[in-house]
């Protein structure tokens, strides 16, 4: 059966994903900005490096270490956290979605960009994992405060 039969109602189709499991050492500190309605974002490129075997064609033995720039874009109070609590070379794993745009660039052409929009920032770099505790009872004692204002 074909991909067009199936879409046609010939077969039961799986449901679209696009999820992405990235674990690397952020480029830069994180950047905040908020929005005009008050929700933080912040941005942070993420490198993640592989190990890869060189080609047979290469004069070199052995392998060579290849590395991926990420740009992560975090929202609301995930991002306060990162603001907060991440440097620059601290590793991090990432949970997300990968989003594309389109934009002119400089010279007039028409570029698309990739992000991966994180659902979930896990700090694991030894001396910050402390750090997630203090995050989640801050959290916590916020949205407890919201509830007994509310209520």
């Amino acid at each position: 059966m074909s991909v067009a039969d199936a879409h046609s109602g010939g077969m039961k189709t799986m449901n679209d994903l696009n999820k992405i499991f990235l674990v690397g050492r952020l480029g830069t500190d994180p950047v905040q900005r908020d929005t005009r309605n008050g929700i933080a974002v912040v941005n942070f490129p993420l490198a993640t490096t592989r190990r890869s075997r060189k080609s047979d064609d290469e004069a070199e033995s052995g392998s060579a270490d290849v590395t991926q720039w990420h740009k992560i874009v975090v929202w609301g109070k995930e991002a306060e956290n990162c603001a907060r609590y991440l440097k620059k070379g601290e590793a991090v794993l990432v949970e997300g979605n990968v989003r594309s745009h389109r934009y002119e660039g400089k010279d007039g052409q028409s570029r698309t960009a990739f992000e991966v929009h994180a659902e979930n920032v896990r700090f694991l770099s030894g001396h910050r994992k402390g750090i997630l505790a203090v995050a989640a009872t801050e959290d916590s004692a916020s949205d407890s405060e919201a509830l007994r204002a509310s209520g």
